[in-house]
């Protein structure tokens, strides 16, 4: 699939990205837009024709009116009736082809995101922000293609069709046009902010609704639906108030323009009035520059008010793509190649690291974990084992130094490539809302039925899957939660036995185990860490006892590196976090009160 990386980050530069691959249809629908125009125009200059020839009809002949009727329905034929089923043909056609590509460009561009930047944003308002620039493309490509050319064309024939009745209408909707633009374009603006603060205000209230929404255990069990309502109330105000604000100075616009529309019918009255009172129009003038007239104020009021949904989709999107298109934080570079891991041997040399706004984690740090090694880190809660593992896997570059995996510089290989090579279990496994069998198979896409349950059963799942009633093809809901957290963690473990990468990190990956599968698992997983470079994040250090290795982690530096036995004698504080839960779970360090 093509990568959507240099995505352009302005509104229109964006959408021509998609567009240009169908420049041929693109001036098609311009010039049908352009003919649909018209037509308005022309059915005017024909009825005048027919009502300055009524006179000419004597003895019920009105064989010289065949004509110019006849044009009139030639006309409608022509320039309404085909050009109009020609654009709707091509909108159903290709607008569906082209917000699709939007979307899934943008979904594209966003999983391209640092870690970062997901713990930044909602999930509910990330996908909000893509819905709303594919829904406001929708709206804005019919607009321009559509409405303002149809508009245009229109008034150009408006124009030339009023001089040659009298240079005086010309004038009056020359005018007329100029203020009614001008009043539009200057009002439309701020509109474009305001719709800018509402899409934000809307935004933040979906993002709002489905992290509770997705809480919603959290909030039964502690009986938090009142307090989750009543904190929803200041989002609410705000999208009120940016939706009044909104309409209410569309509102204002629309009165305007109604104002000007009004004031340009006045005047082409009172001008037809004075010129035939001279005799300087005919009756079929005057049914001409009338229906003009009204043909072009109704064509304006529609415009303007297309242009209103115009300002509220062209602030919609530009909000999204603030939002959506920011810079990414980590990027393959122009020359990165794909990572050859024959050993999977991982080196941190002279590694320095930070996140935004604090102090360093890593001084200087330089570590080789050698391939085929079974490595465990252990420590305290926030000590800088998961930041060492999201540095390997560079959910986040490093400040200084340089991580090498098989002798290559993790950031001159590609990011799928480090990732294809390192199979990773986490504490707490999120699953998709597809089948158990699409979510085993994620290790491996394509993986064989036989092979996903052969996988399934080296991590004993197959049991517990079997006993659904649609077994493999049974659904696991939202993120896994029809799924215990001990069936997840079984289903996570397949997954990483089908992926079977030569590199392995476990992140407690049986903490969510009865001590019966736990048992059966660990044989699974010692099978599946053979031959591979294995780092386990381990809570319980009982965990650890067959490592080949440990590292004591405490506030982002590494204060012991050796085996368990090594480490009790000569490392005082692994001693006291193993003297403090020989078999149990580390947590923080617990510091008693002082005695009162």
């Amino acid at each position: 699939m093509k990568s959507h990386i240099g995505l352009p980050k302005t509104l229109f530069s964006f959408i021509w990205y998609f567009l240009r691959e169908f420049k041929i249809v693109v001036l098609l629908h311009v010039f049908l837009s352009l003919v649909a125009g018209f037509w308005g125009p022309f059915n005017s200059i024909l009825i005048k024709k027919v009502i300055d020839l009524l006179p000419q009809v004597q003895n019920g002949d009105g064989s010289i009116l065949f004509i110019p009727i006849g044009l009139i329905v030639l006309n409608f034929i022509i320039f309404d009736n085909v050009t109009w089923r020609g654009i709707t043909y091509i909108r159903s056609r290709f607008t569906p082809i082209v917000i699709n590509r939007i979307v899934a460009a943008s979904m594209d561009y966003v999983l391209a995101h640092s870690h970062q930047f997901f713990q930044d944003n909602l999930s509910g308002k990330i996908s909000k922000q893509i819905t709303n620039l594919g829904d406001g493309i929708e709206k804005l490509i019919p607009s321009v293609a559509s409405n303002f050319l149809r508009g245009a064309s229109l008034l150009f024939t408006a124009f030339i069709t009023a001089y040659f009745v009298n240079p005086i209408f010309c004038m009056i909707l020359l005018i007329w046009f100029l203020f009614f633009s001008s009043a539009s374009i200057v009002m439309s603006k701020k509109l474009v902010g305001l719709a800018n603060t509402q899409a934000s205000a809307e935004s933040s209230v979906i993002g709002e609704l489905v992290d509770t929404i997705s809480n919603h255990s959290n909030v039964r069990i502690f009986s938090k639906k009142t307090y989750e309502l009543v904190r929803m109330t200041p989002y609410f105000k705000e999208q009120e108030k940016a939706y009044g604000n909104t309409y209410f100075y569309a509102l204002t616009m629309h009165s305007v323009q109604g104002g000007l529309i009004a004031l340009m019918m006045a005047c082409s009255a009172y001008s037809l009035v004075y010129l035939y009172s001279k005799s300087l129009v005919s009756v079929g003038d005057f049914a001409l520059i009338f229906g003009l007239t009204m043909e072009t104020g109704h064509m304006m009021w529609f415009t303007m008010s297309e242009v209103d949904e115009f300002n509220k989709a062209v602030g919609r999107c530009k909000q999204s793509l603030s939002v959506l298109m920011t810079p990414l934080e980590i990027i393959d570079k122009k020359e990165a190649k794909s990572l050859q891991c024959t050993r999977g041997q991982i080196q941190f040399s002279d590694v320095e690291f930070h996140y935004k706004s604090s102090t360093s984690l890593f001084e200087n740090k330089s570590i080789i974990i050698d391939s085929g090694q079974k490595v465990g880190l252990v420590g305290y809660s926030g000590g800088g084992k998961s930041t060492f593992v999201n540095l390997i896997m560079r959910f986040y570059d490093v400040t200084g130094g340089t991580i090498f995996i098989d002798g290559q510089d993790i950031r001159d290989i590609t990011q799928d490539s480090l990732h294809e090579n390192i199979g990773m279990i986490p504490q707490d496994p999120v699953l998709f809302q597809r089948s158990l069998m699409d979510n085993i198979r994620y290790g491996r896409t394509e993986a064989s039925d036989e092979e996903v349950i052969e996988a399934a059963k080296k991590a004993h799942s197959h049991e517990f899957i079997r006993a659904l009633s649609q077994g493999y093809h049974s659904l696991v809901g939202e993120r896994g939660i029809k799924l215990s957290g001990g069936q997840r963690q079984r289903i996570a473990i397949a997954r990483a036995i089908l992926k079977n990468a030569p590199i392995l990190i476990l992140d407690e990956a049986t903490s969510q185990l009865d001590s019966v599968t736990e048992a059966l698992i660990q044989e699974s997983l010692w099978d599946l860490m053979q031959n591979k470079t294995t780092i386990v994040i381990a809570h319980r250090l009982s965990t650890l006892l067959h490592m080949d290795r440990i590292l004591v982690f405490n506030h982002g530096k590494i204060i012991g590196d050796g085996t368990h036995h090594d480490l009790l004698l000569k490392n005082e504080t692994y001693k006291k976090l193993w003297n403090a839960q020989v078999g149990g779970f580390l947590g923080d360090e617990f510091k008693p009160p002082m005695a009162t």
